[in-house]
């Protein structure tokens, strides 16, 4: 039903060509989805009643395999309330042919649950490209004035990563002769051929996320894009990568991940302090905030790769938490871009006088995306640190990121008084 819902909606709202009835309908659809997953992932605590398999593809032995563990019901919940936000918070924007933009978005929704879901394969390489989809359609219709150069870059980094990724999923099944996930954990491919099928998956995730140096697309993509679609991109899909190492990634390829772990986890803090630093930088609060979620997504690579209970509970708790603040980060920024007509913050003295509970509202999205104690985002954050800096003490060899991070520091307290 998660699935079914936003996919049948989606194809629903097509056809309602009054714009109001467009929203109406959009957003009732996506409440209903929200009411499923509170009930599904309340009432039914057994995986086996939130499981799913059918026949699909049977010559190639793939099925249509679902299944809702803790990450994907997570994952599935932080979707399904984000999306009524998204249109509730965006409900004045006028778009253009208003039907066909919200009805790409419910098909986004339904690739992005089928994504957190999905327990075969080939299933899952369905629903990566699912969502991709209908965003580079809604980017290059409804974005900014560079819409068209900015969503062919898009294109070209995430369709590569997706190749790539079919490159690997093909050859894994070539070996297993099965597309399902049981089958993938039990692939014990030599060390030889882990160290490059790594790759292929890596990078496709990699690129989703982004981590440093495959986010050139992403502060791009984040200012051009309309908001509704950008709150999709940074509070969702972008778990989409982190999904994919932790589920995909890690267990199929154990070997070459630890053997790698080390080149991977310098490019993901050289990512937290390059973007770190440009987001000093930045009059533009959709940069700013798009390069502050490169950090963020950054650490949870670290952790990932940190392997460590510590880090990768952090990691699973800070998904969801990030997603809520990002969430609202953009939509203080569509509020401010509305109610004052600029998105520069260079613009917006005396905020505070004009708009007081905005602004309030403002500093608690803003502290807890930084992680202060006492909000949602701190818990997950303090584990990720503890378990990456008890790695970094542990193995001499790490002590590289151990100065890198000191970099950030510093810089911390060069550019915050």
């Amino acid at each position: 039903m998660l699935i079914l819902i936003p996919l049948l909606s989606g194809i629903v709202t097509f056809l309602i060509k009054k714009e109001e009835g467009a929203r109406t309908w959009s957003l009732l659809s996506a409440i209903a989805t929200f009411v499923v997953a509170i009930i599904g992932f309340t009432c039914y605590s057994n995986t086996a009643a939130l499981s799913f398999k059918a026949p699909w593809m049977g010559i190639l032995n793939s099925s249509f395999s679902l299944s809702a563990d803790g990450m994907g019901a997570m994952l599935c919940m932080l979707t399904a309330i984000s999306f009524p936000l998204i249109f509730v918070s965006t409900w004045n924007t006028i778009y253009k042919k208003a039907h066909n933009f919200l009805g790409l978005m419910l098909l986004a929704q339904a690739g992005l649950m089928g994504v957190f879901l999905a327990m075969d394969a080939l299933l899952f390489y369905f629903f990566w490209e699912l969502a991709l989809i209908p965003v580079y359609f809604i980017c290059s219709q409804w974005g900014g004035e560079r819409r068209i150069k900015i969503t062919f870059k898009f294109f070209i980094y995430t369709f590569i990563g997706s190749l790539l990724m079919l490159v690997g999923i093909l050859y894994i099944y070539s070996k297993t002769n099965s597309f399902d996930i049981a089958a993938f954990y039990n692939s014990n491919l030599p060390l030889k051929e882990q160290m490059w099928i790594f790759w292929l998956f890596f990078l496709a995730f990699a690129i989703k996320m982004p981590v440093f140096p495959f986010h050139t697309w992403q502060p791009d993509a984040y200012e051009q894009s309309p908001t509704a679609a950008t709150m999709v991109l940074s509070g969702i899909m972008v778990k989409m990568g982190v999904l994919g190492l932790l589920r995909w990634l890690l267990p199929v390829l154990p070997l070459a991940s630890f053997s790698w772990g080390d080149t991977v986890s310098t490019m993901a803090v050289i990512g937290i302090v390059y973007a770190s630093l440009i987001a000093f930088q930045q009059d533009d609060m959709k940069r700013l905030v798009a390069y502050s979620s490169i950090a963020h997504i950054g650490l949870m690579c670290l952790a990932v790769f940190a392997e460590n209970k510590s880090a990768l509970q952090g990691t699973m708790i800070q998904m969801f938490s990030h997603g809520i603040n990002i969430l609202g980060m953009w939509i203080i920024v569509e509020i401010i871009e509305r109610k004052f007509g600029t998105r520069k913050m260079s613009e917006l003295g005396g905020i505070a006088k004009k708009a007081p509970a905005l602004t309030i509202f403002f500093f608690i999205i803003a502290f807890a995306n930084i992680a202060l104690p006492l909000t949602n985002a701190f818990i997950g954050e303090f584990l990720m640190f503890n378990g990456i800096l008890g790695l970094i003490r542990k193995y001499p060899n790490m002590v590289f990121l151990w100065r890198l991070l000191q970099v950030w520091e510093l810089s911390w307290e060069r550019y915050i008084p």
